[in-house]
């Protein structure tokens, strides 16, 4: 699997309805606050021409994309960090996941009621962090309260935790987010353990009348500006969605997908955007295994070296390392093929200390 992504935001900001349309789960949609009570999951493929291609040129019997697994959770309001609308519940949900997918509703619809009574993003996405910080501050509290007993107690190497624990409970009593921060190996190791909600990547999704999804490649709504001004400050990553169009585009046959896209005026699908921006925000690449069996896609991040990306193969082939026979998807498509790489000497033979790079077709030698 590449990542998961934890699908937050508002009630009744149209989560349900894009994941329905990203998935094609058939989720519960409905028009009243909660209806999803317990996360729905529902696993994607990541959409990748060079696939396609190797395998042709392989001529593989089976294709096997990377995927990428969007988890729908309830909807969150107001004081879910005290509990609100079953908020302890729904915030435990987000601790897994990679990285938080956004929800802000950019729509007027009189017959979608909103939660607060009128739609206004910056607020929505105030409430929702808000939350978030409650939750980890929460978190944090607990954690410095162990830090300070074992100080107590003696132990030397606490009081450096401590002072750590100490530094993010006053950045989050400030209102801010910890992620997108400098820390250090250990202060990095600390902060995973304590799987901090503001310390994940978040991606902004802008959910739009289908109306307004046209304007917004000229030049955006009001509403869109200002989630885009929020995503800026912050560091996060930001795409513009109609829930409603990509309902449309997933009811349609493949083959006439594209042609729909077009009528709209789009290069790609909002699952598509959204996948991409995952993978940027969370320094993912892809590589490739290529062969007669089985063309399959990888997911590994940026700096991967590779006896470990052998690892996602089987962990008996990290193991056994010794070298990875490397190809790149590019001279693969310029030559016509494997035969040719190797003819004109393109084919490199790498060891323990090689960075694997995006679109490398791979072949480990190893022994067990």
């Amino acid at each position: 699997m590449g990542f998961n992504c934890g699908i937050v935001g508002l009630p009744n900001v149209g989560k349900s309805t894009l994941f329905n349309a990203l998935t094609a789960a058939g989720a519960a949609v409905a028009n009243y606050p909660f209806c999803t009570i317990e996360p729905n999951v529902g696993v994607v493929e990541v959409p990748d021409e060079r696939l396609r291609r190797l395998a042709e040129m392989f001529k593989s019997k089976k294709v096997v994309p990377t995927t990428v697994e969007f988890v729908d959770i309830a909807g969150l309001v107001k004081g879910a960090s005290q509990g609100e609308g079953l908020g302890n519940k729904f915030l435990s949900h987000i601790r897994d996941v990679d990285a938080i997918v956004h929800i802000v509703r950019c729509f007027e619809d009189p017959d979608v009621v909103h939660v607060s009574g009128s739609m206004d993003p910056a607020r929505d996405i105030e409430i929702i962090e808000t939350e978030l910080i409650l939750a980890d501050l929460d978190a944090v509290e607990r954690r410095l309260q162990s830090a300070e007993k074992k100080v107590r107690s003696g132990d030397a190497k606490a009081a450096a935790e401590r002072a750590f624990t100490q530094r993010l409970h006053v950045m989050l009593a400030k209102g801010d987010p910890i992620r997108g921060k400098p820390y250090t190996p250990e202060e990095t190791r600390w902060l995973h353990e304590l799987h901090l909600l503001t310390d994940k990547p978040v991606v902004y999704v802008a959910n739009v009348a289908e109306a307004d999804l046209q304007k917004e490649t000229v030049h955006g709504t009001s509403h869109v500006q200002r989630v885009r001004e929020i995503a800026q400050r912050e560091g996060a990553g930001v795409i513009v969605v109609s829930g409603k169009v990509e309902e449309e585009l997933i009811a349609l046959p493949k083959e006439d997908r594209a042609a729909f896209l077009k009528e709209l005026g789009l290069a790609e699908s909002g699952l598509d955007r959204l996948i991409r921006a995952g993978y940027e925000l969370l320094g993912l690449i892809t590589f490739f295994t290529a062969g007669a069996p089985e063309s399959r896609a990888w997911t590994v991040p940026r700096e991967t070296k590779a006896p470990q990306a052998a690892g996602k193969i089987h962990s008996d082939i990290e193991k056994g390392f010794i070298r990875a026979e490397v190809m790149s998807y590019s001279d693969l498509i310029a030559c016509g093929g494997a035969s040719a790489v190797r003819e004109r000497g393109l084919l490199r033979v790498e060891g323990r200390d090689y960075v694997i790079q995006d679109g490398d077709v791979l072949y480990f030698r190893f022994q067990v």
